[in-house]
């Protein structure tokens, strides 16, 4: 007898970040692909978002903050979120 652990996903949170330093990253989360749509449109550059309260933040350009990390723009919109 095989004993298989079944492919189980963790819930989506509502709120993800993908800065390790953000108390809103999920590690499990990210050893999966996940994709997020923004206003029926795929979004591939979101660093961190929020289901309820409708919003994602981009990096805007190039620019960098003052700690050397992209400078994030938040936009407002419909959110969803899901696995590939």
């Amino acid at each position: 007898m095989t004993d298989q652990i079944p492919n189980t996903r963790p819930p989506l949170p509502d709120r993800l970040s993908i800065d390790a330093r953000s108390p809103h990253h999920v590690p499990a989360v990210f050893e999966h692909d996940i994709g997020i749509r923004f206003n029926d449109k795929e979004r591939f550059d979101v660093s961190e978002y929020c289901i309820s309260e409708g919003w994602v933040k981009v990096p805007s350009g190039k620019t960098l903050d003052r700690k050397g990390q992209p400078l994030l723009i938040q936009l407002k919109g419909r959110v969803e979120v899901f696995y590939k």
